[in-house]
């Protein structure tokens, strides 16, 4: 006997699209990617109400529309990276289709002064040791390298305000909660801030391949600030110029550099061991 056929109208389509839907639906959703994302004008005003801290705003380059440029200036004199992009960038951020023209990303927490970093030290009653990241751009380097530096002890974390990854969703999530420990301060330049920091009797320990001494003979007992530059070039060339002392990891293998987490945390730990003495 002829087994009979199935019908190949719209009944079988129906039956045959959830099982595709449910295919779909199998793919994880990039949750951490747009966590702390805030999409439209209601959105961000209400955040700058609340006085929620606002890392960096995506906003339509070439609009004149005076509300989204009102809006835009307010979240840079609340300390927000503005940065104008084509609509088509925002078009492909957006997840609700609805951004209005501006996309803001929260920090997953608070920004700190320098002072702040300093007076965390002054209150342990230790010498201050702090992290100065120059121009980071990857968030799980920087994740990892706030997880090291709380682990070790250290008082704060440097970061600029442009060119650099800030408190994201993301960096949260790679340093392990120790981004509710360890302060975060962000600045406009770097260059000034070595400067303050040497003004205030903070040594600024660069690291580079080519560094002068080996870590080992750097004197890190006292007030220090260790540079770690970006992952593609390095420390830029003003910030290793201003640096009181250059030092290089010694390196025994064949490859010549290390993760810019892995070096940081390198440097921390010989730290905590010359402090421990």
């Amino acid at each position: 006997m002829n087994e009979k056929r199935r019908p190949q109208g719209r009944d079988n389509q129906r039956r045959e699209a959830p099982r595709r839907a449910d295919r779909f639906a199998e793919r994880p959703a990039a949750v951490e990617e747009v966590e702390g994302q805030l999409e439209g004008r209601n959105a961000l005003t209400e955040a700058l109400k609340a006085g929620r801290t606002i890392d960096k705003v995506f906003v339509a380059a070439g609009d004149t529309d005076r509300g989204l440029q009102r809006l835009a200036a307010q979240a840079k004199e609340a300390g927000a990276v503005v940065v104008p992009v084509d609509r088509r960038k925002l078009d492909q951020m957006s997840t609700t289709r609805a951004h209005q023209g501006i996309i803001a990303l929260a920090a997953a927490h608070d920004y700190f002064t320098i002072d702040d970093l300093l007076e965390e030290a002054a209150s342990r009653g230790e010498a201050p040791l702090l992290v100065i990241c120059d121009e980071l751009s990857d968030p799980h380097n920087l994740g990892a390298i706030m997880r090291s530096a709380e682990c070790a002890g250290a008082h704060g974390i440097i970061i600029p305000k442009r060119r650099s990854v800030g408190l994201t969703a993301t960096v949260a999530k790679a340093s392990a909660g120790a981004v509710e420990y360890m302060k975060v301060a962000r600045v406009t330049n770097i260059n000034n801030a070595i400067s303050e920091l040497k003004e205030k009797g903070v040594w600024i320990f660069g690291t580079a391949a080519e560094g002068s001494i080996p870590m080992y003979k750097a004197d890190l007992t006292g007030p220090a600030a260790i540079v770690i530059g970006n992952e593609g070039d390095g420390m830029s060339q003003l910030v290793r110029k201003n640096c009181d002392v250059m030092v290089h990891i010694p390196m025994k293998g064949k490859i010549s550099s290390l993760n810019a987490s892995a070096a940081a945390s390198i440097l921390l730990y010989e730290a905590v061991r010359q402090r421990l003495g």
